[in-house]
């Protein structure tokens, strides 16, 4: 699929987006971002080993927790996209779902049970719900068309930072702290609450002028029926691309499977941010000048092959591998679906539309985790990564089928 024009009024024109062009704002939702990730990933780097290991959880349930928690937060941001739209405002919305989720970090190294730590996945992931499409929207509303997939690369990049300082900062307290793993979840609250003050403080809303004699609509979902056919057809792309791709939780329970101690099982989620935060803005202007369809089909095939590399692994490195592999893959296809979203909804409509995007991509993902989980139990953690590598490669056929250049018909002679 090519990138569709931009709803947005100026020029469609791509044009060589640098950092400095960055409008401030971007940078201040990225730092945000960055620093809530920070302690996400310190905390998800060890939390499904603390599951397993220490609260006895199973595969299973595992797979349950994760996909729920996803869908959760996809669920949350339909409705906060949408009241975003209705009231105009996204600063408000965006900065209580960064505060309910800063609030709920505590409740990890407090856990005693499973049902501990699927509340808290459940808040947390609601505080996620409610600040993700209206923050995604505010990038939109605070970067012109031209460089709006740079835009979205950079708050991506700076996010990946985020999750890969929180893996190796968990790793070196792991090993300062002798593997006291509910030390290290105290100390991951910390750069959640920075988060909140940081987007406060430095995040500016413009304002966003009403037509004169517009009377607002009621706030309903049923806005969503005005989104077209365009938008729609990005909403399946990026629903079979999550069905492809489930919890990165599999990722660091891999890690343990091939015998990587404790200590540094957070390495796995290094390997993949690297990538990740190396390549997003890069991966994210790029999509302001070529074709979508070549990016998201390149994508597809790292997916494949991170998966094959995941399945086959037998030693340490080749799960680190797999791991970065997965994380290029990222860079290339999360801020691309995103410029697609905002090109493809109407401006007055753009907090629905990524409310809609992440609640079909989060109800995938739900499916994901929870065959992933029982693939696991059932026939291994291979068959996890090969069931994967399946299904993203019958999507890349699929996504060459339906972009095919198609030869123009021979006038009649």
């Amino acid at each position: 699929m090519d990138s569709p024009p931009s709803a947005s009024t100026g020029s469609n024109k791509p044009t060589a987006a640098t950092w400095r062009a960055m409008p401030a704002g971007i940078w201040a939702l990225g730092f945000g971002s960055l620093f809530m990730d920070l302690s996400s990933e310190m905390i998800h780097s060890l939390l499904p080993v603390f599951m397993v290991g220490t609260l006895g959880a199973s595969m299973v349930t595992l797979g349950i927790i994760e996909g729920v928690a996803e869908a959760t937060a996809a669920i949350v941001k339909v409705f906060s996209g949408t009241l975003s739209d209705y009231l105009g405002k996204r600063k408000f919305l965006m900065i209580s779902g960064y505060a309910l989720a800063a609030l709920t970090k505590p409740v990890f190294p407090l856990a005693t049970s499973v049902g501990w730590v699927f509340t808290a996945r459940f808040i947390d992931r609601v505080g996620k719900g409610i600040r993700g499409a209206p923050r995604d929207a505010l990038v939109a509303d605070l970067t012109p068309p031209s460089i709006r997939g740079a835009a979205y690369g950079l708050r991506q990049a700076l996010d990946s930072v985020g999750a890969l300082a929180g893996p190796l900062l968990a790793v070196a307290l792991m090993v300062w702290l002798a593997n006291d793993i509910r030390t290290v979840l105290w100390i991951a609250v910390v750069p959640a609450l920075v988060a909140v003050l940081l987007l406060i403080t430095y995040v500016r809303e413009p304002e966003r002028s009403r037509p004169a004699g517009l009377i607002r609509k009621p706030f309903t979902l049923a806005a969503a029926r005005h989104l077209p056919l365009r938008f729609w057809l990005v909403v399946l792309l990026g629903a079979v691309f999550t069905l492809a791709r489930f919890s990165e939780a599999f990722l660091v329970l891999r890690a343990r499977d091939v015998g990587i101690s404790l200590a540094y099982i957070p390495l796995v989620m290094v390997a993949m941010n690297v990538l990740y935060a190396g390549g997003a803005y890069p991966a994210g202007a790029m999509a302001d000048r070529v074709k979508a369809r070549h990016l998201l089909v390149v994508g597809l095939l790292l997916l494949v092959a991170a998966d094959l590399a995941l399945a086959f692994a037998t030693s340490p490195s080749a799960v680190l591998a797999g791991a970065a592999l997965w994380g290029l893959h990222m860079a290339l296809t999360q801020g691309l679906l995103a410029k697609l979203v905002a090109d493809s909804a109407p401006a007055d409509l753009l907090g629905t539309g990524f409310g809609v995007f992440n609640l079909v991509s989060g109800i995938a993902l739900l499916l994901a985790s929870v065959i992933a989980g029982w693939l696991w139990s059932a026939f291994g953690a291979s068959s996890t990564f090969l069931a994967g590598a399946a299904f993203a490669a019958v999507a890349v056929a699929g996504l060459l089928i339906a972009t095919r250049e198609r030869p123009m018909p021979r006038p009649a002679v």
